[in-house]
């Protein structure tokens, strides 16, 4: 039985959704047949003057061999667990420190431009440079992450995207009347551009927004400032039944992210057959989203994407389906036996 460890670093306290990924590939590479395990240590980025030594704690991890054997594979995800050591490592990226590449200086940033922090940056850049180098292959979750990582550090990676958790179950059910927003309620995640584009739509379409966050209150007082509190519903922390009820009913998506490492709102919309309407500068779901096939991609501001609401909800059942089933065959290739076949291939 051929043997794998899983790197994780561990925020303590969250669950989000590297976390679920990482268990998730745990448990289907037990599936498969593989002697699976997890190693995670604690990191967090606060304050950033602790980025650096607490990522060298991955580089003082070896991994060559573990009670007796030598594990035959290890899969790193996310910053900093490829800093690892051992002769075969395939990192699967989630993504790298952002605030140190795309985000540096950046309104949701946590790294400005001053001198601590761009020796904070330096270091982080030289220390992804030496450790992904060393990697045996590069396997990115979008072709987002691949981008950045060669315009930022010359590395190649291949796409490789992760099916959302019980991707089996997603279904259609009719094409109701709102549009669904699932995810964090956070900053990048521009949850605003939907109540400003509601309030501009001529439709009278309805969102339902899935999640919690800490804008939250900020939303529903928006909400209330546009004039559109009737038409949202803020339903909090829904279960994964009700998500995929959600889905089922809703007209589509609607999911404008600030540059999103990969989006799974975007594949979950898809396999349940419904459009997703996003923005120009929404990163992973531009992979799959295409202008007037499979939803609608507008420039980020209230004014067209009100006009693709308003060309959704005028649209008949039959073709807003029809752009649903493109989606659907879109994403129809995101399986875990092929994430499983992708990573493993250098052992079996």
């Amino acid at each position: 039985m051929k043997s794998v460890l899983v790197c994780a670093a561990q925020a303590p306290f969250v669950t989000g959704g590297a976390e679920i990924l990482v268990r998730e590939l745990t448990s289907h590479l037990t599936r498969r047949g593989f002697r699976t395990d997890v190693v995670s240590v604690p990191f967090h980025g606060h304050p950033p003057s602790e980025i650096v030594r607490q990522a060298l704690a991955w580089r003082l991890l070896e991994l060559r061999e573990t009670t007796g054997r030598v594990p035959d594979l290890v899969i790193p995800t996310k910053f900093p667990s490829y800093l690892v050591r051992h002769p075969r490592k395939v990192t699967w990226l989630f993504h790298q420190h952002r605030d140190a590449y795309d985000l540096f200086g950046s309104e949701v940033g946590a790294l400005t431009d001053g001198p601590e922090d761009r020796e904070v940056r330096r270091s982080i850049h030289s220390m992804d440079a030496v450790a992904l180098g060393e990697c045996q292959d590069i396997f990115t979750i979008s072709r987002n992450v691949a981008d950045r990582l060669s315009r930022f550090n010359r590395l190649p990676g291949t796409p490789l995207h992760p099916p959302p958790r019980d991707a089996h179950r997603f279904h259609s059910g009719r094409y109701g009347d709102y549009l669904l927003y699932a995810g964090r309620l956070e900053r990048i995640k521009r949850v605003d551009l939907a109540l400003r584009a509601l309030a501009r739509s001529g439709s009278r379409a309805r969102l339902r927004v899935a999640g919690t966050g800490s804008l939250e209150a900020d939303l529903r007082r928006l909400a209330d400032a546009l004039g559109v509190a009737d038409r949202v519903d803020f339903l909090g922390f829904v279960s994964a039944d009700d998500l995929l009820e959600l889905y089922a009913e809703c007209r589509g998506a609607f999911y404008t992210p600030e540059d999103e490492d990969y989006g799974y709102v975007t594949v979950e919309s898809f396999l349940s057959k419904k459009p997703v309407i996003t923005a120009t500068d929404a990163g992973g779901p531009l992979e799959f989203v295409e202008h007037e096939v499979n939803g609608y991609v507008a420039a980020p501001d209230p004014s067209p994407l009100a006009e693709s609401i308003d060309r959704l909800f005028s649209l008949s059942e039959t073709r807003v389906r029809e752009m649903g089933e493109e989606g659907h065959r879109r994403t129809a290739h995101i399986t875990w036996d092929r994430v499983v076949d992708r990573l493993t291939e250098s052992i079996c």
